[in-house]
């Protein structure tokens, strides 16, 4: 069960590294600088949507993913060994993956939507599957 949590929190790093790779280039040939006495989406809005979106998604795995990594380590802590939770574990990091994949690339609304509730349904799952066991 830890295996899932060290390899989303891996890809997180990825993500960090990319925007950083895409935004700071942008912020050179742009001559960017970031004034941290306006508001920063004046910053953001001068950069291309391109650049934006690696920063939207590290931030998105900022957020959802934390119930995640609790849950899982929950299961990890509390549960027997069971392949299903290893599994649904898996499945929702790849589908984060996938998902960055989307929102870095194309971002493409309609698959980063799907991609996002089909994560939240073996999110949901696994916070079940370890309520069960607590309670």
């Amino acid at each position: 069960m830890l295996a899932p949590v060290v390899a989303l929190i891996l890809w997180s790093m990825v993500m960090w590294a990319w925007l950083y790779a895409t935004r700071l280039p942008a912020m050179v040939r742009l001559k960017l600088t970031y004034d941290p006495t306006r508001p920063k989406a004046e910053f953001i809005d001068r950069l291309p949507a391109s650049v934006q979106w690696k920063a939207d998604n590290h931030n998105h795995l900022m957020e959802q993913p934390t119930l995640f990594y609790a849950v899982a380590i929950t299961l990890a802590i509390v549960a027997p060994a069971d392949g299903l939770n290893a599994a649904l574990a898996w499945g929702y990091v790849g589908l984060r993956v996938t998902h960055s994949l989307v929102q870095a690339t194309i971002n493409h609304i309609p698959a980063r939507f799907g991609l996002f509730m089909a994560g939240s349904l073996l999110l949901i799952l696994l916070a079940i599957r370890a309520a069960i066991v607590i309670f």
